[in-house]
Parts: structure tokens; C-alpha cells; sequence
């Protein structure tokens, strides 16, 4: 008997907690923020980008990064958003031939530039060299870091990287790939990189 009466008073006390809290609460505290209300035309910009060889004159609101715009806006989905701090480089792209990871930057800023994205630089039916290397050594397991990985890797080869699996690996250290491909990444990277036929590791 007891046991029930004390579950009859705490939970009393915890609907009287919950009735002062709500009273408390700021009358606009459920109303919608800006960015949830979604940008008005007025306040969008016109921005011209160049994206793989092809221009495209967009309406983009201001905050809108590189990445959000590859994907929402041009449909270039190869471009993966995975932590969208710039930490794990599943979204990188090349900008003027160099590695960027295009959440951390703002479409607007990127007017003139040459953007280049996984769709651009190679299709199934004509793969760039590290995409078919990392087919030839099986380096991916769930894929969603692929784009990235390939990104940099491509990149990669014009950088002045040194000769061993070591420094490969720390130019690569950008990109995260939770499943643990390392080892078949690097010798994806290093059989294009001496122009060698792949070998699957392991």
C-alpha cells in the first residue's frame, strides 16, 4: 500500500513541475526561427557557379554552403554530407584543383571558380583511373566516404607527397572511413601512383 501511495504522490509532483515549467516558457518559445520559416526571394542571391565544366545561375540563400548546393540545389549527390564540421571529409571537392571540404564554405563565395565534383571526374562507363583502382582493390565497404576518399586521392596525385604508404596515409588523414578500408585505399592510391596494375590486399 505504501509503495502505491508514494507513486500517487510523486507523480503529483512531477505534473505540478511540469505545470510551472510550461507557465514559464516564453510565449514565442514554439514559434518558428527564420531558418525554419524557410528565405524569402528578397532575400536570396543571384550566384553563378561553375561546376564541372557547366555554368549554372542559382537564387541561393547567403548561408547556403558549397555542399547544400552541390546536393539540394544541382542534384550532385556524390558529394556526401557526413559530419558537416569539416571532420571527416566525406564531402570534399576540388576547387581550382584543390581539395576542399565544401560544407565549410559558402556557395557565394566560389563566383568564377572551377568546382569540381566526383560526378566530373569520371562516369561508370569511363572511370578515372583511382575510381577504377579503388573497384580493382576493393577499397570501400559501405561506400559513403568513397567519394571523398577518391576526391582527395585524386588530388593527391598532384601534390607533393613522398613515395611510402606512410606519407600517403597522412595526406589522406582528412578522410575518415569508419569500416576500417585503409589498407586498400592506400594500395588503390599507390597502384595508380606508379602506374602499376592493382593488387588486392589482404
Amino acid at each position: 500500500m505504501l509503495f502505491f501511495l508514494a507513486d500517487y504522490l510523486r507523480d503529483k509532483e512531477y505534473k505540478k513541475m511540469d505545470g510551472e515549467l510550461e507557465s514559464k516558457r516564453s510565449p514565442d518559445r514554439d514559434q518558428p526561427r527564420g531558418d525554419e520559416m524557410g528565405q524569402s526571394s528578397a532575400d536570396s542571391e543571384s550566384v553563378h557557379l561553375k561546376v564541372n565544366g557547366k555554368d549554372y545561375a542559382l537564387k541561393l540563400d547567403p548561408r547556403t554552403t558549397l555542399l547544400d548546393c552541390l546536393r539540394d540545389h544541382l542534384h550532385l549527390t556524390g558529394s556526401k554530407k557526413g559530419c558537416d564540421h569539416g571532420q571527416c571529409g566525406a564531402c570534399t571537392v576540388h576547387i581550382n584543383g584543390r581539395r576542399v571540404n565544401s560544407c565549410l564554405c559558402f556557395a557565394a563565395m566560389h563566383e568564377g571558380d572551377e568546382i569540381t565534383t566526383l560526378e566530373g571526374i569520371g562516369q561508370p562507363e569511363n572511370l578515372h583511373p583511382v575510381q577504377a583502382a579503388f573497384v580493382t582493390c576493393d577499397a570501400y565497404q559501405c561506400g559513403y566516404c568513397t567519394p571523398g576518399q577518391i576526391m582527395s586521392a585524386v588530388a593527391l596525385l598532384k601534390e607533393p607527397c613522398g613515395p611510402d604508404d606512410a606519407e600517403v596515409k597522412e595526406f589522406m588523414s582528412g578522410n575518415i572511413c569508419r569500416c576500417g578500408a585503409y589498407p586498400n585505399i592506400v594500395a588503390a592510391i599507390q597502384s595508380v601512383r606508379q602506374n602499376a596494375k592493382p593488387q588486392k590486399t589482404g
